[in-house]
């Protein structure tokens, strides 16, 4: 009954991964479509930060605690639920459905305005192409739509590579491991958590304003200096001495955290939100799934690698991840266009006219 319990809590999981970005991008203007989307990676954050907090405060609660840590999850899951039921289905959605009035009425609400035929008029057209062309999973395979499905199995991968999931994950033991206790361990990660917060609200307000791929060259830069940094340290200190100094243990941990908190601003919250507007709306529902697909999947395969990677790599495991991070800086430099304040209707003619993808047009 447990595991049955937590594979459908995982299965509302990927649901919600699926669903909330794609709605986010479709209610939001083009001019804050970065900034409010990017609020879902800000939500994860805060949910993180609680739930770090209520194991911190449970653990010493015997020997029922790890149930009370358990079961208070129905509360965020009881208000999501509840908000679901209140927030309006989205224009896009309404129009493809029939409900064009139902649709108008709605865009002019959340756009605060009478004048919206022209987005209005978008939409049309972008519902009138998907019942068109038909099965978007076949759809996707086409030649046209290379660009958006190279898209889809490459950010999701790259997000993972860096390391960033198995880092976070096992954080408490890296520290303790560092010389820490197990204590100092649990308020690094809750103090890391409430900082990964304030950054992302920060690089939430800077994607609409400098552009996603500043961002993104800005952030894999700055990861994979820390990462290299993290590396060097770890294999200097470790190869002569096989443990450090408190000095150097305290350096080790702001090093890490370092690179937490500049993916946290970058490839935290992009990795959501590229392909949520990427996606024509005939392809939309299928690039997301597999989006959310190739995140699961890898979430999966490095959480289970890690380990054996961790003790044949040694420290070599933050240059092999910093190594990824300098080829996905580059993938986005080359080959991701720039979707900043683009419609979303609009975002296909800037694959039509990038000097790569263009030959498949």
């Amino acid at each position: 009954m447990f595991f049955l319990s937590i594979s459908s809590f995982q299965s509302y999981d990927i649901f919600f991964f699926q669903a909330v970005p794609l709605y986010l991008s479709e209610m939001s203007p083009p001019t804050l479509r970065g900034t409010l989307t990017t609020m879902f990676q800000l939500a994860i954050g805060i949910g993180g930060v609680s739930a770090f907090f209520v194991n911190y405060k449970t653990q010493d609660i015997v020997p029922w605690g790890w149930r009370l840590s358990l079961s208070l999850a129905f509360v965020p899951a009881l208000l999501i639920t509840i908000g679901f039921l209140l927030l309006p289905d989205s224009p896009s959605s309404l129009i493809q459905r029939g409900k064009s009035s139902e649709g108008l009425s709605v865009l002019q609400r959340i756009r605060g305005t009478d004048d919206v035929h022209e987005e209005f008029n978008y939409l049309l057209k972008a519902t009138e192409d998907y019942k068109s062309i038909g099965n978007p999973w076949r759809n996707i395979l086409k030649t046209e739509y290379r660009p958006q499905l190279v898209m889809a199995f490459a950010i999701p991968f790259f997000q993972q590579v860096t390391g960033i999931n198995i880092i976070t994950f096992y954080l408490p033991i890296l520290i303790q491991t560092l010389g820490f206790s197990s204590n100092s361990s649990l308020y690094t990660t809750i103090i890391l958590g409430v900082i990964s917060l304030v950054v992302t609200t920060i690089g939430a307000l800077c994607i609409d304003k400098y552009g996603r791929k500043r961002v993104f060259l800005l952030g894999g830069s700055i990861m994979m200096l820390f990462l290299v940094l993290t590396g060097g340290l770890l294999n200097w200190k470790l190869k002569s001495h096989n443990e450090l100094s408190k000095g150097y243990g305290i350096l080790g941990v702001i090093l890490m955290l370092a690179f937490v908190t500049s993916f946290s601003w970058s490839w935290g919250p992009l990795a959501w939100l590229i392909p949520s507007e990427i996606f024509p709306l005939e392809i939309r529902s299928a690039g997301q799934s597999i989006n959310v697909c190739v995140i699961m999947l890898f979430i999966s395969i490095t959480g289970q690698v890690f380990l054996s990677m961790l003790c044949h790599f040694k420290a070599g495991l933050f240059y092999f991840f910093g190594g990824w991070v300098f080829v996905m800086t580059v993938f986005t430099r080359l080959f991701l266009p720039e979707t900043k304040g683009v419609p979303l209707e609009e975002v296909s003619k800037l694959w039509r006219s990038h000097p790569f993808w263009k030959r498949y047009y």
